[in-house]
């Protein structure tokens, strides 16, 4: 007997998917996105479990955590892309919108009824957004009401101007409006959205260099430069401590006795990979935020932020390592 995978996670969380995925326009089933994020977020569990607990020796318990943290991060990292394709797909409409109204309005003036006007506009330059308007098209010969097909339309996209433009031409249908000009109206101000938005990003562009700056170059060379003096400090210490065991002589006040860092460079080293992938991740983001009002848009530029950072660091701290050994010999 096969197993449902819908039965396995609550009604609320399958409703909730698979509008996200009619939302990012993928046609799969919501039974096999379960099933990928379920089975392969068992084996993810199950390896990471295993590499910690059997070949690394770590303490059963942190093992299965770990491989819990991983199954949720594989999770996350499937919503994250279903979430980029909605923004993709948001952003590829709001561009089609206003040439498509205007093709629409100009249907209109030629004395052709709104249903028809909009299906004729649906040119197939408009991918996508022209199947879902034959679609509606479709639904209207088979009886459902002009305000029902719109609203449905509306909702198949994650766009505030495409369901302001519905609504409009919804309120428009029911109090009587000349609907030609409307559209005229609606695709002009997108336009001018879209040359605001444009002008925005481009005064925007010096915050987004200095967060590349700060995440992708500032904060690995720093803690490059920081890691390769607490291997020295340590070094140092070693050879202190190897020439007195019992520590160094208390001479004066107490609370000035030099005592080793308590910080190892390993786990030093460790911090410094967690932070810069945090770091690199987040100002990807930030700098998509500023430059597109969009965060999910930086998705596209997060592993290449985060490999540069962590090439930096690496390159740094060879560097300060290499320059350290020539001159004391460490």
């Amino acid at each position: 007997m096969a197993i449902r995978f819908e039965r396995l996670v609550s009604r609320r969380a399958v409703i909730y998917l698979s509008r996200q995925l009619d939302l990012a326009g993928m046609k799969i089933s919501i039974e096999r996105v379960l099933r990928m994020m379920i089975l392969f977020g068992i084996i993810i569990m199950m390896v990471i479990a295993t590499v910690l607990t059997i070949i690394i020796k770590l303490n059963a318990v942190l093992g299965v955590a770990a491989g819990v943290i991983g199954w949720a991060v594989f999770v996350a990292v499937i919503y994250m892309i279903i979430e980029y394709r909605i923004d993709g797909r948001k952003t590829k409409l709001e561009k089609m919108l206003p040439d498509y109204f205007q093709l629409a309005s100009a249907n209109l003036r030629s004395g052709i009824a709104l249903d028809r006007a909009m299906l004729l506009a649906a040119k197939p330059e408009f991918s996508f957004f022209s199947e879902d308007v034959q679609d509606m098209s479709r639904k209207l010969f088979s009886g459902e009401t002009m305000e029902a097909a719109l609203t449905e339309l509306s909702g198949k996209y994650k766009s505030v101007q495409l369901q302001h433009s519905i609504r409009m031409m919804i309120e428009s249908l029911k109090y009587g409006g000349a609907m030609a000009d409307l559209l005229d109206q609606i695709s002009r101000d997108q336009r001018a959205q879209q040359i605001a938005q444009k002008e925005i990003a481009g005064q925007m562009l010096m915050y987004s260099i200095f967060i590349a700056f700060a995440g992708l170059i500032a904060a690995p060379v720093l803690y490059g430069l920081t890691s390769q003096m607490i291997l020295v400090t340590d070094t140092v210490w070693k050879g202190i401590l190897a020439q007195n065991p019992g520590g160094l002589p208390t001479t004066g006040i107490s609370f000035l006795k030099p005592s080793p860092p308590k910080i190892t460079p390993a786990q030093y080293h460790d911090f410094s990979l967690i932070a810069i992938i945090a770091i690199t991740g987040f100002a990807s983001l930030i700098m998509s935020s500023i430059s597109s009002g969009s965060a999910i848009k930086g998705l596209r530029w997060l592993p290449l932020f985060v490999l540069g950072g962590l090439g930096i660091y690496f390159v740094v701290g060879t560097m300060i390592g290499t320059i350290f050994s020539s001159i004391g010999g460490i």
